[in-house]
């Protein structure tokens, strides 16, 4: 068992990493702490006063896979000055998702996760990539529970559409199993686009695969590939940037390219940080 400690550390808390919408496989413990599974390493976290504890196994090193999948060289006090200054609305939004931090998290695996999320819920979406991570994944072993890596595209590639289909992914067992047949014939081919430095040339490579539209592309690019000029748009985003900026009676007349123009002339680059703060104050303040 490893260990890695940060203390002081700002811009870190773990309800609003983990409860923001960008990720699956973490889950909170009775203790309040949360486990999760990244690539081939199961990591436990906890937050006790001003330190920030992770414990786990893996073969590689450590600190390097806390270091790079929590983006912990970022300065995120950056991004919130910047971005409160641009008006009252986003300035309160980023008080209560303060501790909001984008994760670096594996492509393939995001891909298929947002292919997942498609007109579903949280909850549901977990489980159904928990089931697809016990039947594909391979097994590993952290305190004395069981846990799975996330599929390979050669380990999914076994699986039929039937199979897909039976593990409950609905419409979207034809969509998982095309994509990853195109993942493993390179007729896209993840490696490049992570070599690409255009956001746009790799939202055009990601809108190749079955199942990936522009509001899932822009979700990939903002939590795999860390394109923070994108501004994803589900129904939370409309609502919150239609209640705030451009006050239409009926919020689903209000046109994608408006919204993302707004975002782009409001938030510039940042765009994926305001549309997190927002999606998250939204969402966890409208009951």
């Amino acid at each position: 068992m490893e260990k890695y400690i940060l203390e002081n550390q700002e811009s870190f808390k773990l309800e609003d990493i983990f409860d923001c919408g960008q990720c699956f496989r973490w889950n909170k413990q009775e203790d309040g702490s949360y486990i999760g599974v990244i690539k081939d390493a199961v990591i436990k976290v906890e937050q006790k006063n001003n330190k920030i504890i992770f414990s786990g196994e893996s073969d590689r090193d450590f600190k390097s896979i806390i270091n790079y999948y929590f983006d912990l060289e970022t300065n995120y006090s950056d991004y919130k000055n910047k971005l409160s200054k641009v008006d009252e609305f986003l300035s309160e939004s980023i008080k209560f998702g303060e501790g909001i931090r984008i994760l670096k998290q594996d492509l393939w695996e995001c891909i298929i996760s947002f292919i997942i999320s498609a007109n579903n819920n949280i909850p549901r979406i977990k489980k159904i990539i928990e089931r697809l991570s016990e039947k594909y994944g391979e097994k590993i072993v952290f305190d004395d529970k069981e846990y799975y890596k996330f599929p390979t595209p050669e380990a999914l590639g076994k699986a039929s559409v039937q199979d897909l289909r039976d593990l409950g992914v609905g419409f979207r067992d034809k969509r998982i199993y095309n994509t990853t047949k195109m993942v493993l014939e390179k007729q896209v081919d993840l490696e490049k686009i992570e070599k690409l430095e255009n956001t746009n040339l790799m939202r055009d490579e990601l809108l190749k695969l079955d199942g990936v539209g522009p509001k899932v592309a822009d979700c990939i690019l903002l939590f795999a590939l860390k394109r923070l000029d994108v501004f994803p748009i589900d129904v939370w985003v409309r609502r919150v940037m239609n209640d705030l900026y451009i006050h239409k009676e009926d919020e689903e007349k209000v046109n994608k390219k408006e919204l993302q123009k707004l975002a782009e002339e409001k938030f510039g680059s940042l765009s994926g940080m305001a549309q997190q703060y927002l999606f998250y104050w939204r969402r966890e303040t409208s009951a």
